[in-house]
């Protein structure tokens, strides 16, 4: 160990300023000679290293960049194409829901329009229906005043008019048919 610490710090070994000499100790001359090119290395390799891996990480970063270029264009042109969709289904939608409407109204027209014609046809079937009831209802008044009227006035004749009086109306009568059957023949 103590060649080691020599060969660094001793000062009474060394030469004078202008000769050179090659220490040939291994074990003392091996670490200073990797220290000193790992050292020569680093400080003059680093630009080195580091343009390349600059350029690498340039060139990649360049490349996301166009990737991400494209898929934007992308991403417009297919948005673009979405709202021309969109436009034209809102006019579609636009459309249907007029021609709904309209057809609902024009459907509506025409149940009011139906409607209406049943309703008059109901109201004239009701009124005709009235009549015929009145007119049925009169008959039947006008047929059992009739029939009172002669049960009265045969009670009455029965009451008033003896055999022979009787048999002068009924003779009187039979004479005034006959004389109106003549007439009509």
């Amino acid at each position: 160990m103590k060649n080691i610490t020599d060969s660094f710090v001793s000062v009474g070994h060394w030469p004078s300023v202008g000769s050179f000499e090659l220490n040939t100790d291994i074990l003392a001359t091996n670490p200073i000679n990797l220290s000193v090119v790992l050292g020569v290395l680093i400080f003059f390799g680093k630009g080195v290293c580091a343009s390349c891996v600059f350029q690498e990480r340039k060139q990649r970063i360049l490349s996301t960049i166009r990737n991400s270029e494209e898929l934007r264009r992308g991403a417009i042109e297919q948005l673009e194409k979405a709202r021309a969709r969109l436009r034209k289904v809102e006019v579609e939608a636009d459309e249907y829901r007029t021609n709904g409407y309209s057809e609902i109204e024009q459907e509506k027209v025409n149940l009011i329009n139906a409607t209406c014609d049943s309703l008059k046809r109901l109201e004239n079937f009701k009124n005709e229906t009235l009549f015929f009831e009145q007119q049925r209802a009169i008959n039947q008044v006008r047929q059992q005043v009739l029939q009172q009227a002669l049960q009265r006035a045969l009670g009455t004749l029965n009451n008033c008019l003896n055999s022979e009086l009787h048999f002068r109306t009924i003779s009187v009568n039979i004479g005034i048919l006959g004389s109106v059957e003549e007439r009509t023949d």
